[in-house]
């Protein structure tokens, strides 16, 4: 698989297997396992996680399965997130659902992810959110404590804008390496507000959360829907396929800020369906088609 450069010594496979639904898949630490090599075998190994995904239950089902075979760390890729306090039988300490980048948050986060993750390293951390009571002087002495612990190796963002990534980047010592946000057929406001427009000044590959619109364009009959499904199916016969979730990932991947999808599903068959869209490349004209139908009008 395709892989895409991060930094000198850190790079993802093009397509990521986010974990926040683990807890819905009714797993067993097997189940977890062999999920893992079944995603490594076709070249997945970068893993997308939150301190807070299942109510905090997350991280650790899939150390727990990971702690079955201690060496596959050796060959994946861990993300994870932190800065979101919610409410939760878990956290009974959590008064009330906010946000909380302190630095003894980020620090006290993140040593507990390493310990839920089975792993004695995180290979990137994000801030979850933008945290608008945020002191970034603390946030950035949390990220400069746990890269010299050698606890994190990178850092990055989620959903931020880009005056609010700049705005982090230039209290920190190094790079921001990614922006996770959302990006699909059906939303492109990281397209229209400078989010992209950043990620290739910079040479940051951005990370899509949602990629396939929620499932959206597989059950709604909205007139947004029908444009974008008709579009992404006329192009589906001329590529060769009838996979509308291949077209949908292909679409974003063939952009050249080296968009990395994240995949929400625990099939191995959809998850196989999404890696064959690694080889549908569509013409200028083609994206065009998707772009038009997705805003409603065509291009001033």
């Amino acid at each position: 698989m395709e892989r895409i450069n991060l930094t000198e010594d850190l790079s993802f496979s093009r397509i990521i297997h986010g974990l926040w639904r683990i807890n819905e898949w009714g797993f067993s630490n097997e189940d977890t396992l062999q999920l893992m090599e079944e995603c490594l075998e076709l070249g997945i190994t970068t893993f997308d996680h939150a301190d807070i995904y299942g109510g905090y239950t997350n991280e650790e089902m899939f150390g727990n399965g990971l702690s079955l075979k201690p060496s596959l760390r050796q060959q994946m890729e861990i993300v994870t997130k932190c800065g979101i306090k919610l409410l939760s039988d878990n956290r009974p300490e959590h008064k009330l659902h906010h946000y909380d980048t302190s630095k003894e948050h980020i620090i006290k986060s993140a040593e507990t992810s390493l310990g839920n993750l089975k792993t004695d390293y995180i290979d990137v951390l994000l801030i979850h959110r933008p945290d608008p009571y945020m002191n970034p002087e603390e946030v950035s002495e949390a990220f400069v404590q746990l890269k010299e612990q050698g606890k994190v190796r990178h850092f990055g963002v989620s959903n931020f804008t880009p005056s609010q990534f700049d705005m982090l980047s230039s209290y920190l010592p190094f790079p921001l390496i990614t922006n996770q946000v959302e990006i699909s057929v059906s939303f492109l406001t990281p397209f229209q507000d400078g989010t992209i427009d950043q990620c290739l000044q910079r040479r940051i590959p951005p990370m899509a959360w949602s990629p396939f619109a929620g499932g959206n364009l597989f059950t709604a009959t909205d007139e947004k829907t029908n444009r974008i499904k008709q579009a992404l199916e006329t192009i589906g016969e001329e590529a060769g396929t009838e996979a509308l979730d291949q077209l949908m990932l292909a679409w974003l991947m063939n952009h050249p800020a080296r968009i990395m999808p994240i995949l929400g599903t625990g099939k191995i068959d959809r998850i196989k369906s999404a890696v064959q869209a690694l080889d549908i490349r569509l013409t200028r004209e083609q994206w065009f088609k998707v772009w038009i139908a997705s805003t409603g009008h065509g291009v001033a």
